[in-house]
């Protein structure tokens, strides 16, 4: 990535690689720093399986306390003001590992921007829900960036002033 903004951060959690493809595209239209939210034990398939009501992710998902453990934690985000959270929507809303990612980060201060992917839900109920979890952080909903050309995830952060 030429000119790396440093006041940029893309951070994301793709569980099929989705999300990531759309993350790369938000981290190069910005010029901002990607980093993966890497779950420390790896999802499969029979745990994403959502007809499952006992598959792991169906129970993250049914507790609102659940913060699945990251492999990467702590982040320096001094120097950042602008954060990109991408996600996969997952029964509404980010996934927990999300949480977990927003939890582990001192985010106050810095504009926080979501972005999704979803199978056919919008981004508006999980920004709601982070924004109900965390009242003091600055959640700006984003975009649902599903098969959105690079052209229009370039307009849509020309949009927002960068």
């Amino acid at each position: 990535m030429k000119n790396e903004n440093n006041k940029v951060l893309v951070a994301y959690y793709s569980a099929t690689g989705t999300t990531e493809k759309v993350a790369k595209e938000v981290a190069s239209a910005t010029s901002g720093r990607l980093f993966e939210i890497e779950p420390e034990k790896e999802y499969t398939s029979a745990d994403l399986n959502w007809n499952d009501r006992n598959s792991r992710s169906s129970v993250e998902m049914n507790d609102m306390s659940s913060r699945p453990a990251i492999k990467n934690g702590i982040l320096n985000l001094d120097s950042i003001e602008t954060v990109f959270i991408g996600y996969p929507i997952w029964w509404d809303q980010a996934p927990r590992v999300v949480n977990t990612f927003i939890d582990s980060n001192d985010l106050k201060g810095k504009r926080i921007i979501t972005f999704c992917t979803s199978g056919g839900s919008t981004i508006d109920g999980s920004t709601r829900a982070l924004c109900e979890t965390y009242p003091k952080l600055d959640i700006t909903q984003g975009k649902c960036l599903n098969g959105t050309p690079e052209s229009g995830i370039e307009a849509w952060i020309k949009s927002l002033g960068f």
